[in-house]
């Protein structure tokens, strides 16, 4: 069983930087692929960023590379997703999840979800 949390959502604007953070309980983190998505306003749940469970490999959207990075440090049990050169476009909730299967990310299907944090980027 994991427990997510989220947070560094809030209000920036176009072209700043902000990092989400996501806490998760349990002492068996490590074992666990860890994903962020988002989910805009009339939108489905979309697939961001991916990474591994000893962090050796990480998958990206295309709308992200290049932009937002992720890591995580098992030793505190978080992940993160730094974002840089926001865009209006990536306005939504950002949600951090957990599977102990490694693909499963790309179809949204993880076993465990946080409950999100909103990021506004104004133009």
């Amino acid at each position: 069983q994991v427990q997510l949390a989220e947070s560094g959502g809030g209000l920036v604007q176009a072209g700043d930087s902000l990092r989400l953070s996501c806490a998760a309980s349990g002492r068996t983190f490590s074992y666990y692929t860890m994903g962020w998505f988002r989910q805009a306003p009339g939108k489905e749940r979309e697939f961001v960023a991916a990474i591994n469970w000893r962090g050796s490999n990480t998958d990206y959207a295309d709308f992200v590379k290049g932009r937002f990075t992720i890591s995580r440090d098992n030793a505190k049990n978080t992940v993160y997703l730094q974002m840089n050169s926001l865009k209006p476009e990536d306005t939504a909730v950002y949600y951090c999840a957990a599977d102990r299967r490694s693909s499963t990310y790309t179809t949204c299907d993880m076993g465990y979800w946080g409950k999100g944090t909103l990021v506004t980027v104004s133009s």
